[in-house]
């Protein structure tokens, strides 16, 4: 089995004058972003290999992640993430090579959120959205050239508004 986790940057500022692809991380972004590094840094099996979008918003939400991640992933960066569909989320899952185990992407919607729910069999709570920050851990049966929709299974669902409720409530 594989595992595949996405991840949806965290929230960006609003659109700037240099263009959406260079929009950064809003303070409330940084936040999440580190409360999702923790909660990623926990999860078994780590990410072996990391797939990021080339906007400034995904980079500096791995940028935070990165240092939770051990022992520390392969990273590539691609131009073809930024704003993919679905369709092209997949073809490119199906290049990945032979022996990865456990791959992290991260980009963008729509075409993230389409991607995890037509890939799990029963989306669950992927039907309700997928906002920034959020992220998606699916099990994949088979080859990654093999990957087909509605064939995977949903392992878990996390958003970083109910990390950082968790976190606010056990602080009282």
């Amino acid at each position: 089995m594989k595992t595949l986790y996405l991840l949806r940057h965290a929230k960006a500022a609003p659109e700037a004058s240099l263009g959406d692809a260079r929009r950064p991380l809003a303070k409330r972004g940084r936040k999440a972003a580190k409360a999702m590094a923790e909660f990623l840094g926990k999860l078994d099996p780590a990410p072996e290999l990391i797939l990021c979008s080339t906007s400034l918003r995904t980079r500096e939400t791995l940028e935070l992640i990165l240092p939770a991640l051990a022992p520390p992933p392969a990273v590539t960066y691609e131009d073809g993430l930024y704003l993919a569909e679905a369709s092209e989320l997949l073809e490119r899952l199906r290049k990945l090579r032979k022996d990865a185990q456990c791959v992290l992407l991260i980009g963008h919607n729509p075409g993230l959120h389409e991607l995890a729910a037509r890939l799990a069999a029963d989306a669950g709570r992927l039907v309700e959205g997928f906002p920034t920050g959020a992220l998606a851990a699916l099990q994949l049966p088979g080859a990654w050239a093999e990957l087909q929709w509605q064939k995977a299974r949903l392992m878990l669902y996390q958003t970083p508004k109910a990390l950082t409720r968790d976190l606010d409530s056990e602080a009282d």
